[in-house]
């Protein structure tokens, strides 16, 4: 079976599973594909070769008429989540062929991507796991605060990159080597061993390894 690199998910959640020995395995559960082709770009007309991908399928008159245009040309219908994916060869495919979990085998290493949980303006310990400033000595009301910051007159000012209170999370994230535990192509849903970046109803990437 021909193989592409990615194929675009959704996350449903974490579960258990028991290994033929008895073991508990925790897998993440996420749900995957069938994903169209929707275009397929060569060297001769676009400079390389990639495929678009589809996800999440929604009616037609929810996206722009380009995009109408545009999706319609592969006769799958029109979807909200596109993806373009490298691969070495793109006559291998063709517009409205359907990518699916099948690509993946039980026990293959795959890589995983995904945004994180954002959990909006975090202080510097919650942000950065810093110890927090002494609880008595005279410390008042600083308790969780940053701490000096600054240098002195020289440079007299505050390094780029230095770990400050900010937006944490909500971040791209990814997950090497991640083991495929089970497959279940009726309902287009693949098991991995342990988690997954993102929460639940998360869009995932899955990128096989070349």
């Amino acid at each position: 079976m021909m193989s592409a690199l990615n194929l675009i998910g959704k996350k449903l959640g974490m579960t258990r599973v028991f290994g033929e020995d008895g073991t508990v395995i925790p897998v993440t559960v996420i749900q995957a594909g069938p994903c169209p082709v929707i275009q397929v770009k060569t060297a001769e007309t676009d400079g390389y070769t990639a495929l678009q991908i589809g996800a999440d399928p929604l009616p037609a008159h929810r996206v722009t008429k380009p995009q109408q245009g545009h999706q319609a040309k592969a006769g799958k219908g029109c979807f909200r989540k596109l993806q373009e994916v490298r691969v070495e060869d793109a006559a291998e495919y063709e517009p409205g062929q359907e990518l699916s979990v099948d690509m993946f085998t039980i026990g293959e290493r795959i890589d995983v991507t995904g945004k994180s949980k954002g959990r909006g303006f975090a202080g510097a310990m919650k942000r950065w796991n810093f110890g927090g400033s002494p609880s008595t000595h005279g410390h008042e009301k600083v308790h969780r605060s940053t701490g000096a910051v600054g240098q002195c007159a020289a440079p007299s000012r505050i390094f780029k990159g230095k770990k400050m209170p900010g937006h944490m999370g909500a971040q791209r994230v990814s997950v090497r080597n991640a083991e495929v535990v089970d497959i279940r192509p009726e309902d287009n849903l693949i098991l991995l061993r342990g988690q997954v970046p993102g929460p639940k109803n998360g869009v995932i990437t899955l990128r096989k390894k070349s």
